[in-house]
């Protein structure tokens, strides 16, 4: 029988390696032609590497956690050969399922999670079981960092535990003053742990450092009344949702916003180019979400042309992909303009950074009842506040406020939005 490369996939044009998070199917195990046998992560998405042939997996050649260049061989396949049927990896528990029957939601057990190799061996050495630990990998899979994340967790809560008299337990007054008595198992609660940075988060730092040495940022502020868009969101939300799917939120009246002081100040949607700053007409709106490896900004494109409901199914989708990890590469690239909403994790007020070679980025924050000042009186009102990072370079102060305050007004009174004045 013939033996057939598995290689690493061409998977961008700027992306020259990648790193193997994960084999799916063991040495031995049999593999079907365009079954996904490993995950690979890059430093903008996550990819399925599929089998070439249809056979048994011979050999693995790059490890978990191992990097390699684009064409380099991964595995070899053999072909039409009859491996070992593939089954999850599982860490030993000592208990077994006895029957199908769906396990409550709320326990999960070794026979409902993919245990990866790498998190099964955790498992074995630290004597836990796959169903103490939440699998936060795709498809339900228990990632090695997702066991680590619980021993870390673990560790926390046993250091905060007293180790000598507790209120109620007074060490006496007659007792010999002795050095305070650190636990046993200190030395383990203060190793040092050293894990590589993920191609992801090695490109985000790359990109900050990037965006914060080779612009001339600046920060300026203003804060916002949602009490119309709140109403209007009341007033439509049950027609909304019933006609497309999908409930309006606050993202797509910002991205509406953006667009329309976008047109009235060009510069934040222009970039820099060698000598030259080039200004587009048309609006690609990144909109920053939490994955499943870290924050990812898909480009909402040519945004101008959608509707609300457009808009945002379109965010809700990115949300559900970037969770699992299923952002295209193609999805990530380019951008006019990027807007972030810290809000949703409950920040007031922070300065974004822009990302390069882009000229702005609009900051969103948690929205807080506020005493504010309306026709001479003082009432409460739902208050956000906003953010403007703007290259200097491009936009002048006078330009980025005015941007600023043009978002304000067009949330503060929605209907311009859609009169276009």
């Amino acid at each position: 029988m013939s033996m057939v490369d598995v290689t690493v996939p061409a998977v961008g044009e700027s992306i020259t390696e990648v790193v193997v998070s994960n084999w799916l199917v063991p040495v031995g195990g049999a593999v079907s032609q365009d079954d996904t046998i490993a995950t690979l992560e890059t430093d903008k998405v996550s990819v399925d590497l599929p089998a070439p042939e249809t056979g048994a997996l011979k050999e693995v050649l790059v490890a978990e956690g191992e990097t390699a260049a684009v064409g380099a061989v991964l595995a070899r396949i053999e072909v039409g050969a009859a491996g070992q049927a593939a089954k999850p990896v599982e860490a030993p528990t000592g208990n077994e399922r006895k029957d199908d029957r769906p396990s409550p939601p709320e326990k999960q057990t070794d026979a409902d999670v993919r245990v990866m190799p790498a998190a099964a061996r955790l498992l074995e050495e630290h004597g836990l079981s796959a169903e103490d630990v939440p699998a936060g990998g795709p498809g339900g899979r228990l990632l090695k960092e997702d066991v680590q994340q619980h021993i870390d967790a673990a560790r926390t809560v046993k250091a905060t535990e007293p180790t000598a008299g507790t209120a109620g337990s007074p060490v006496p007054a007659s007792s010999p003053a002795a050095p305070p008595q650190l636990p046993l198992d200190s030395a383990q609660m203060r190793h040092e742990e050293v894990v590589p940075m993920t191609p992801l988060r090695r490109r985000v730092a790359e990109r900050l450092v990037e965006s914060q040495q080779n612009a001339a940022l600046l920060t300026t502020f203003n804060e916002i009344d949602m009490s119309e868009v709140i109403q209007l969101r009341k007033q439509h939300q049950e027609q909304f949702l019933a006609t497309y799917g999908v409930k309006v939120g606050f993202m797509s009246f910002f991205v509406k916003a953006a667009i329309d002081a976008l047109k009235a100040i060009p510069g934040m949607n222009a970039e820099i180019r060698e000598q030259s700053i080039v200004y587009k007409n048309y609006y690609d709106i990144g909109i920053a979400v939490g994955g499943g490896r870290g924050l990812v900004v898909p480009v909402i494109r040519s945004a101008e042309r959608l509707s609300f409901a457009q808009v945002e199914t379109t965010i809700a989708d990115f949300a559900k992909r970037a969770e699992e990890n299923r952002i295209e590469l193609s999805e990530l690239q380019g951008g006019t303009f990027t807007i972030s909403n810290g809000g949703v994790f409950g920040s007031l007020l922070s300065t974004p950074i822009v990302n390069p070679p882009q000229s702005g980025v609009l900051g969103l924050h948690t929205i807080q009842d506020r005493p504010v000042v309306r026709d001479g009186e003082i009432v409460m009102r739902p208050m956000m506040y906003v953010a403007l990072t703007y290259d200097h370079r491009v936009v002048d102060g006078r330009e980025a406020v005015t941007f600023l305050k043009r978002i304000k007004t067009c949330v503060e009174q929605p209907a311009r939005i859609l009169l276009e004045v």
